[in-house]
């Protein structure tokens, strides 16, 4: 273990065929846990960062295929929020301790530039010691400078797959995998803190791609990197696949981790969704990131990117001390901090 670690440690490379072996152990592996471990706590110690989850709006112009809010699907019930409900949302959320916001929605076009800098304006000026954080899409590099200079912090743009055969098996022809690698590197020239990531056990995803996937990575150089389990949605072309496995969902944490030591890592709700101790093993497979969720009770069932997402309890912002009670047991400690990125 010392070996690998050596050879994983800082980004350094570890051959294809030794990455393939050791992802291919379809098995819980407390030493790869524990090392990752060891380098987490080497530069973020035993802090988790909790990032207060806004889903602004469940409309999107795309349609991939995996998604519960394609915009194919015509038995979702849609919603968008208002200026008014979203800065509510980060008013409870600062009263409750967050320090950063994340705003997340499907690929909208009603959040023009306009209004989204609008909107950040005003939440920077009601909490200027909190960051701002935005998920909403692909946006062209202008967009993307227009929310930088609002006052906007970090975006979060998963690539989903680096394969571009792969990626084609995922999204309709009119999306290509170029197009989302360009506006990362759009991101990352302007300034934003960057997170990408992918989905793990997608369907047809390979080992291959998934190693694929991190040399992605390793040029691209996030400062987030976001990894989930794939669950399948009803209401989808492909409804049918099987789940993502959640050992090898936590052994890719741990690899992440000794591979980007600065980075932060989330222990998703799609991890509590296939387990209900997920989150807790993310944590101690080496990521240091959670993100309850701070969306008007209302909606957050309606935000179904997958089937039986969990929409109450420990991931609702509101239930902040059971939160820190099953963060505590896995040995770690929630922190009120804006939880910047480390890279020293």
């Amino acid at each position: 273990m010392e070996n690998l670690v050596e050879q994983l440690y800082g980004n350094r490379n570890l051959p294809n065929n030794q990455l393939k072996a050791l992802l291919s152990t379809n098995s819980y592996d407390q030493d790869l846990f524990a090392a990752a471990d060891t380098i987490r706590q080497r530069h973020y110690g035993r802090d988790v960062y909790i990032r207060g989850l806004i889903e602004i709006s469940n409309y999107c112009q795309h349609d991939c295929y995996y998604c519960g809010i394609r915009c194919g699907n015509g038995e979702l019930e849609r919603y968008r929020l208002t200026q008014e409900e979203i800065l509510a949302c980060c008013k409870e959320g600062y009263r409750l301790g967050f320090r950063t916001f994340v705003m997340q929605s499907g690929d909208d076009p009603y959040f023009t530039d306009d209004v989204m800098c609008e909107l950040i304006t005003v939440i920077k000026r009601e909490h200027g010691d909190c960051a701002i954080t935005l998920s909403l899409g692909e946006r062209s590099r202008g967009s993307y400078q227009a929310l930088f200079n609002a006052g906007a912090d970090r975006y979060l743009l998963r690539h989903e797959t680096a394969n571009c055969a792969h990626y084609a098996q995922l999204h309709p022809k009119d999306m290509q995998p170029d197009t989302r690698k360009k506006c990362l590197c759009y991101l990352k020239d302007i300034g934003f803190q960057v997170g990408s990531g992918f989905m793990v056990g997608s369907p047809y995803q390979t080992l291959e791609n998934i190693i694929e996937d991190l040399r992605f990575l390793q040029e691209l150089q996030p400062d987030m990197i976001g990894i989930g389990p794939f669950l399948s949605h009803k209401d989808t072309p492909m409804c049918d696949f099987p789940n993502g496995d959640l050992a090898l969902t936590l052994r890719l944490i741990s690899v992440l981790r000794m591979m980007f030591p600065h980075a932060l890592i989330p222990a998703t709700t799609a991890l509590g969704t296939l387990d209900r101790n997920g989150r807790e093993l993310g944590l101690r497979a080496g990521a240091n990131v959670v993100m309850p969720n701070l969306s008007p009770r209302r909606v957050r069932k309606q935000y179904a990117l997958y089937d039986n997402k969990i929409a109450t309890g420990e991931e609702a912002a509101e239930s902040r001390t059971r939160l820190e009670t099953r963060v505590k047991s896995a040995g770690y400690e929630v922190v009120t901090a804006r939880g910047d990125v480390r890279r020293v």
